[in-house]
């Protein structure tokens, strides 16, 4: 009997071993897609944030989940999007549809504008950056390693450290999307949020300036991609007016509320 739970024990360690080199392969993947200009800032990034994702430690028995001596946890993503949009609409029967969804974008973009930000403040000190566009090139990578997205920054973002702040950017295969798409629903609205609200706490804590995202086209109601905006929140009404009549869009996509 004791021989029998040994091997059953050495076989399980086995599985799990074999599990924990296959998650460490991966962390030696392209992260993200940048322009030319910043290709060398982002290298640099993906590089110290590789080592760091490459000390994992999953203990169960302890219920714990460890990244170079961090505590993550690991959350369901469909809990935080398309879930989570209809259980708020179960909660508030009052409201009408719109406002449901309108009030779930609301709290899920300032959760994930504030984790951003403390994200961004551990990582800053982490890798001891100064530089606002060096700060802000750990943000896409730390970004895909935890499952959000993968990012890609478009040509003519401008990430200048000032009011004229300007990013585009898409996210492939966020998992508010993914979400909706393998539930085989479509929303009439964007949906992803958080990773609106992720990108926008990292990059305006980075940048020490105020600033917001939105979500232009998203694949979850159809769209060929989910393609976002980033600018200071003095500047943003300027950039989505811009982007209506570059990409004619139907409607002006709804600009978030966050603290």
């Amino acid at each position: 009997m004791i021989e029998s739970q040994k091997n059953e024990i050495l076989s399980k360690i086995e599985v799990l071993e074999s599990e924990l080199k296959q998650l460490k392969n991966c962390l030696k993947r392209e992260t993200v897609s940048v322009p030319d200009q910043f290709l060398s800032f982002f290298e640099n990034a993906q590089k110290t944030v590789n080592e760091y994702f490459s000390k994992l430690n999953f203990n169960p028995e302890k219920g714990s989940i460890e990244i170079n001596d961090e505590r993550y946890i690991l959350v369901r993503a469909s809990s935080l999007s398309i879930d989570f949009y209809k259980n708020i609409k179960e909660l508030y029967p009052e409201k009408s549809t719109k406002e449901s969804f309108e009030f779930a974008s609301d709290f899920l973009f300032d959760i994930g504008h504030l984790i951003g930000k403390e994200d961004a403040k551990k990582f800053h000190n982490f890798m001891k950056l100064e530089n606002p566009i060096e700060k802000l090139s750990a943000g896409p990578v730390h970004f895909a390693y935890s499952g959000w997205a993968f990012v890609e920054i478009l040509e003519e973002s401008n990430p200048s450290p000032d009011e004229n702040f300007f990013l585009k950017y898409n996210h492939p295969y966020s998992f508010e999307a993914n979400a909706w798409i393998k539930k085989g629903e479509k929303s009439k609205e964007p949906v992803c949020t958080m990773n609106a609200a992720y990108s926008s706490g990292w990059c305006s804590e980075s940048y020490g300036i105020p600033l917001t995202a939105v979500e232009l086209t998203c694949r979850a109601k159809g769209d060929e991609n989910c393609t976002f905006v980033m600018a200071h929140q003095d500047k943003i009404e300027h950039y989505l007016e811009k982007e209506m009549i570059n990409e004619k869009l139907k409607s002006k996509p709804q600009i978030p509320y966050f603290f």
